[in-house]
């Protein structure tokens, strides 16, 4: 059997029967699942499950486990990219690089992505996946971006793991009519939000679907009742 030819049969049962139920019918998110091959940014160890419905943990350079870094399953991913509308002049802000995947599916279609990543390992595991797959318009940068990063504004950001609490710094440096994807809230009860901001500033929020995703490393927590 052609083993091309199971990685296409696999990618198509992945789209037809992971990402299409949930309510990813965006023609040109779905045809970019082929151009941006998953299976080039899993951890070899796990490739076999490059297009199962799960989260894959993720082991940097050097085959050492990142703390609890793991891929997005595909239909979280297409679906966040279908909800973010990125266009092709939109400057992104990605907070956690992981395997580099996510950033790629971004940077195909906006201008530029900063992906920043705060465990060294994986920052180097994402960069040759980026390289490897062509993908020449992501900065990936090693740092803490869980409570906001640097000085610069953005068309989009997307936090790949969840925070109890949305810090006010992303929001700030979200740009008139930008999008920020987060995922708020304590296990097991988070909400996926799509935060919209007006070209007055003003900003709307609403709730695509629940979900539970590991936090952030120093994600922002909420001020706790104490004796």
């Amino acid at each position: 059997m052609n083993p091309q030819l199971d990685v296409s049969r696999a990618r198509f049962n992945m789209i037809e029967q992971q990402i299409r139920p949930w309510d990813v019918l965006d023609q040109d998110v779905l045809d970019l699942l082929d151009v941006i091959r998953r299976e080039e940014f899993v951890p070899p160890a796990h490739r076999q499950l490059a297009f199962s419905d799960l989260e894959i943990p993720l082991r940097a350079v050097g085959g050492a486990l990142a703390a609890g870094a793991r891929m997005w399953a595909p239909r979280l991913e297409a679906r966040v990219l279908q909800e973010l509308a990125v266009k092709h002049h939109d400057a992104v802000l990605e907070i956690g690089t992981g395997s580099g995947y996510f950033a790629a599916l971004l940077a195909h279609r906006a201008r530029s992505v900063t992906s920043v990543e705060i465990d060294a390992g994986l920052k180097a595991f994402a960069e040759e996946n980026l390289r490897r797959a062509g993908v020449g318009n992501v900065r990936v940068v090693e740092g803490d971006g869980a409570r906001g990063f640097g000085a610069d504004s953005y068309d989009v950001i997307v936090l790949t793991g969840s925070t109890p609490v949305l810090p006010e710094a992303f929001v700030e440096q979200l740009r008139p009519h930008g999008r920020l994807f987060a995922v708020v809230g304590d296990a097991p009860a988070m909400a996926a939000r799509l935060l919209t901001k007006a070209a007055d500033g003003q900003c709307s929020t609403v709730t695509l679907f629940e979900t539970d995703l590991a936090p952030l490393l120093n994600a922002a927590q909420p001020p706790r009742f104490r004796f």
